[in-house]
């Protein structure tokens, strides 16, 4: 079997911030297994007649169970074929990376994991700040906003992500920030720390929104829009 399987982390969106390697297996490969966030300009670099198959995830929207998109990236591997899994951001930021490694193993197909820029990263940068400052942001922590029914995971460290010296992203976290906001700020966090909503990151919609939690909160308890989002919070959400 000659079968092999590229993970491609292909950053936020934006084509230019797409890595060397990443482009290279793109031109190289047979299938392209995509997420949504992952399609666009950016499968433009694959090959023609490559198969190109959109496997993402987006809530609220129909889309293949994890098990079906483990199978086929199996299935075109056990018949010989260049595979590219193609993620958004970094492949190993929430997106399911873990899961489709395990069935590969279990089948015998080899696999390489190429980075990609995070989201996280270049929300930040289109933003203009750093996520780190020395004295007052001396840590970064990501964290997911919902779990796996789509709720608030029960299970955060909430002492931690309410600590105001920290730099906080979350992911995912549209739905379920008001609650989140609830809970941090019992466990101390301002209601006037600094937020920014950044929707569409690097995308041709990007929109960066700044305010504090509490308004963050009460803007997503009345809207919260289609727009793929991040929500980070901290000393230097403010800019």
């Amino acid at each position: 079997m000659t079968g092999f399987v590229s993970f491609v982390g292909s950053g936020p969106g934006d084509p230019e911030l797409l890595t060397l390697k990443a482009v290279d297996r793109l031109h190289r490969a047979d299938a392209v297994l995509f997420d949504d966030l992952s399609s666009g300009p950016i499968l433009s670099h694959a090959r023609a007649g490559a198969d190109l198959i959109g496997v993402g995830k987006r809530a609220g929207r129909a889309s293949p169970r994890q098990d079906q998109v483990s199978r086929l990236l199996v299935e075109y591997a056990q018949i010989d074929q260049r595979v590219v899994r193609l993620k958004s951001g970094d492949s190993g930021l929430f997106g399911r990376l873990e899961e489709e490694l395990i069935a590969l193993r279990a089948a015998g197909i080899p696999y390489e994991i190429i980075p990609g820029v995070p989201s996280a990263i270049a929300a930040a940068a289109a933003a203009g700040i750093p996520l780190t400052r020395r004295l007052s942001a001396r840590r970064v922590q990501f964290v997911t906003g919902h779990d796996i029914s789509g709720g608030l995971p029960e299970d955060m460290n909430l002492p931690a992500l309410a600590d105001p010296m920290a730099s906080t992203v979350v992911f995912m976290g549209k739905r379920t920030f008001p609650k989140l906001y609830e809970v941090l700020h019992v466990h101390g966090l301002p209601s006037d720390t600094p937020a920014l909503l950044a929707e569409d990151v690097s995308g041709p919609d990007q929109r960066l929104t700044r305010m504090s939690v509490a308004e963050l909160a009460d803007q997503l308890r009345a809207e919260i829009g289609d727009a793929p989002a991040l929500i980070l919070y901290g000393p230097l959400a403010e800019g």
